[in-house]
């Protein structure tokens, strides 16, 4: 089915199945890669800090750094992409990443902090726009199909990440993780430079890309912005605080806190699929809503878990929810893409989920210094219910 993406200042040309097959093979082997190399640290970073003297507050804010430079460059670089086209800002993005993994080696958390601020600014020109790119080249009607290929691409990366690192921790140091980061993102920058096709664009005289006001019209855009917010809220409070619990008030090795991480995520990506087809089938507002309150719900139980096995079903529980949630949620995104340019579109959708993934750790440790890291994980379902309510009221 051929089409033209309805862009503001741009038209694409159109495309076909023959074009996607050709190159998303491209695009989800490096994002795999980069995300594999960035997985790897998540269950290595809060045990580093920690190690480096970090309290809760100065592991939120290690973690939190990340996510507020994403935050801030996401938007100008998504919009600069609907204007200037994809490849160029992805290679960067991509090349900047590997330089800035070795910096992990800091030993100050002055240092670890920084790192973490450019780190978060490479990371803002790759998910939004390889997002985007994937939402240029989806056929009508299969933006959830494509689309969850594409989630289980980067969340399979993103859950053997950690797996690798808890292994190459055990047996080789620390420096050694974030040696491997470096060179898988190096990787990925290498099959874009190199493979990945630009989308060819013309002028075309229409009207301007809308503005982020204009957008704000919009009551799924508003929805979703309310998802990716309280998802990556419970995501960051996840990836940040289960690494702790489970190693110091469980005493897991890091090995079985890579491998928690590692199902969680990876039953996300083999699931995505059938989410995505699935999302193309079914009221895709509903499979949003029903599968956040899961999520919510795998977050509570997080403090019930009193060995392995306890904390590996409840992540499995949180995987397998998050994985029709998510392809709903892209497909809903790519839909709103093509009304206000896509880049735009998901850089918007990419900043609320690096607020989320920002504020939860941050409060996260404020809670745990002050309260319990119980309490942590108990806030992180309340907020998900009330975002999920939020989601359906703007969305309706």
């Amino acid at each position: 089915m051929k089409r033209v993406a309805r862009l503001g200042a741009n038209y694409y040309n159109p495309c076909d199945n023959q074009m996607i097959k050709k190159v998303f093979p491209v695009l989800a082997l490096s994002i795999f890669a980069s995300m594999l190399g960035v997985g790897i640290i998540v269950p290595l970073l809060p045990l580093y800090a920690e190690n480096l003297g970090a309290t809760g507050i100065w592991i939120g804010i290690i973690f939190a750094s990340f996510s507020i430079s994403r935050a801030i460059i996401s938007p100008m670089v998504g919009r600069l992409s609907d204007r200037r086209g994809r490849r160029l800002l992805l290679s960067i993005g991509l090349l900047s990443s590997s330089i800035i993994s070795l910096g992990y080696m800091s030993d100050s958390l002055w240092g670890l902090t920084i790192v973490r601020l450019l780190h978060g600014a490479a990371s803002g020109m790759i998910q939004p726009v390889a997002q985007a790119y994937i939402g240029d080249i989806a056929p009508e009607g299969e933006e959830g199909k494509w689309m969850g290929y594409f989630n289980a691409a980067f969340f399979a990366g993103f859950g053997c990440g950690p797996l690798m690192g808890g292994v190459l921790t055990d047996h080789f140091g620390m420096n050694v993780s974030f040696f491997t980061m470096g060179g898988l993102n190096m990787l990925a920058f290498l099959i874009v430079a190199f493979l990945l096709p630009e989308i060819r664009q013309r002028k075309a005289a229409s009207r301007p890309i809308p503005s982020f006001q204009e957008m704000g019209s919009s009551g799924m855009i508003k929805g979703l912005f309310s998802f990716q917010l309280v998802f990556a809220l419970g995501r960051g409070i996840f990836s940040t605080f289960l690494p702790i619990f489970a190693g110091i008030y469980i005493g897991l090795s890091p090995t079985l806190i890579g491998i928690l991480v590692a199902v969680n995520f990876l039953l996300m990506a083999l699931i995505q699929v059938y989410g995505g087809n699935i999302a193309d089938k079914f009221n895709r507002t509903a499979l949003v809503a029903i599968s956040s309150l899961v999520i919510a719900a795998s977050i509570a139980l997080i403090p019930l878990g009193g060995d392995f096995w306890q904390l590996l079903w409840i992540c499995a529980l949180g995987g397998i929810s998050g994985a029709i949630a998510t392809p709903a949620a892209s497909a809903l995104s790519v839909e709103e893409g093509r009304r206000f340019g896509m880049g735009s579109t998901m850089a918007i959708l990419t900043m609320a989920f690096s607020i989320g993934m920002g504020v939860g750790p941050l409060l996260g440790g404020v809670i745990a210094d002050f309260i319990s890291i119980n309490s942590v994980f108990y806030f992180g379902a309340g907020v998900g219910v009330i975002g999920t309510g939020l989601f359906v009221w703007l969305a309706r």
